[in-house]
């Protein structure tokens, strides 16, 4: 059942009212066929430009794009894009049409749509408006394009991770015809804007079909981060493992929250291990440091991903701690409390559950371990305990009175929480002060 806004249903009628058919179209039909809570809706109408300003001249209007016949209407502080029947001629860049040519007819305009699931129209006097047999595929949970998928691909490249993305978070397979060229058409990738690339990639990565998506198309993967494609197929030898690098991967990836930070820590948490693999005398697969090395690979494809700084620093820092044992141990805790913040150490316990999902099933039980580690760090932080300079009960300016300057006092205030922290003294401005003169 479809269900509009108030606020689409007011354009589609006020359209009607001025002599034109209008239409909702696209995901948000798709989301409400199949009973998911549509937020955006889009608007198609054979009123041209001019005539969607006029009628709407009483409201807020913004020219978002219309010499591509697109019109942002705005009510109540919600802006809903209004866009006039169109065609579009070829895609130099396979991103944007070079021309746009103005149609009548509704379904000139649904064909040059990407995927059948989003090329089915809507209005309330009319129905449900559906050529390409879209609720057909909704219901047999299949990605397909509309028309020839290889010409869909050329014209617009951010389709191939478009798609890989709905079947990700829908939980849809990918018709035949499609997958294959997508696979045809992957080069094309490198054509795209960085950021729009990590979009598409952090909301693919946070679906509940993701596992089957990476082991599907590492190649296309690997048009984003090269060392995907080195991933797949790599024997780990070693009895821990029941699964080549990538799959591995895969699983862990699946197996954290679907928080980009986690699921971006998760994909390249064992980035570097075919770079880092050697064997010992018995033949068992090893791959030191290479903890490290996965956070430096993190680090550059994030960065050339004009991935945003703060979640770039959380994706590396739990790489490099994601393979450091964390003992059962009060100071350990604390430590690592410390060094990490309670956010992100509770987010490397979740990175670290999720790898040991991945490994042989003999290994499941150290899920205890982490049940444990958490309890004890939420018995710290619920007692108050002293885990960070800010709980100090001495701080730079008390040091300052006492004559320290510089760098000196950062130290010092470090070495008094270490020291707090191993018990050595207490959280008092008093002792903490007699402690500085001792050592």
């Amino acid at each position: 059942m479809v269900y509009l806004s108030e606020k689409a249903l007011y354009i589609i009628d006020t359209l009607n009212k001025n002599g034109f058919e209008a239409f909702a179209v696209g995901g948000c039909i798709r989301d409400m066929l199949m009973g998911i809570p549509a937020h955006d809706c889009d608007i198609t109408t054979n009123a041209k430009t001019e005539d969607i300003f006029r009628i709407f001249k009483d409201h807020k209007t913004l020219d978002t794009g219309a010499k591509h016949g697109t019109v942002t209407v705005i009510l109540e502080n919600e802006a809903l894009e209004v866009t006039t029947y169109r065609l579009e001629s070829t895609y130099s860049d396979n991103r944007h049409p070079d021309t746009v040519r103005f149609t009548k007819n509704l379904t000139d305009d649904l064909a040059r749509r990407d995927f059948t699931v989003n090329s089915i129209a809507y209005s309330p006097s009319i129905g449900i408006i559906d050529p390409f047999d879209g609720i057909k595929d909704i219901e047999k949970r299949l990605i397909r394009c509309v028309g020839n998928p290889s010409e869909r691909f050329n014209e617009d490249s951010l389709r191939i991770l478009r798609g890989l993305r709905f079947s990700s978070v829908l939980g849809f397979e990918i018709e035949q015809e499609t997958s294959d060229a997508m696979h045809k058409c992957r080069h094309l990738i490198k054509n795209l804007s960085k950021e729009r690339v990590f979009s598409e990639l952090s909301k693919l990565l946070c679906g509940k079909n993701v596992r089957c998506i990476l082991v599907s198309y590492p190649d296309i993967f690997g048009e984003i981060i090269p060392e995907i494609s080195v991933m797949e197929g790599f024997d780990q030898h070693n009895f821990h493992h029941i699964h080549d690098v990538l799959t591995h991967t895969a699983v862990v990836t699946e197996s954290t929250p679907p928080l980009v930070h986690l699921r971006l820590a998760a994909l390249f948490h064992d980035s570097a291990k075919p770079f880092c693999f050697e064997t010992d005398k018995d033949g068992i697969g090893h791959f030191y440091g290479h903890a490290g090395k996965s956070a430096e690979i993190a680090e550059k494809r994030l960065t050339d991903l004009r991935c945003d700084n703060k979640t770039k620093e959380a994706v590396v820092r739990l790489i490099k701690a994601h393979d450091a044992p964390i003992e059962e141990s009060e100071k350990i805790i604390k430590r690592r409390l410390a060094s990490m913040g309670k956010d992100l150490f509770f987010d490397l316990i979740k990175l670290k559950r999720a790898d040991t999902a991945g490994l042989a099933p003999e290994f499941s039980s150290r899920s205890k371990h982490f049940d444990r580690l958490e309890e004890m760090a939420r018995e710290i932080i619920s007692q108050d305990d002293c885990f960070s300079l800010k709980k100090l009960d001495i701080n730079g300016n008390d040091l300052m009175a006492l004559g320290f300057k510089g760098k000196e006092i950062g130290e010092k205030l470090q070495m008094l929480l270490e020291a707090v922290i191993d018990g050595k003294a207490e959280n008092k401005k008093d002792a903490l002060i007699k402690y500085i003169y001792q050592v």
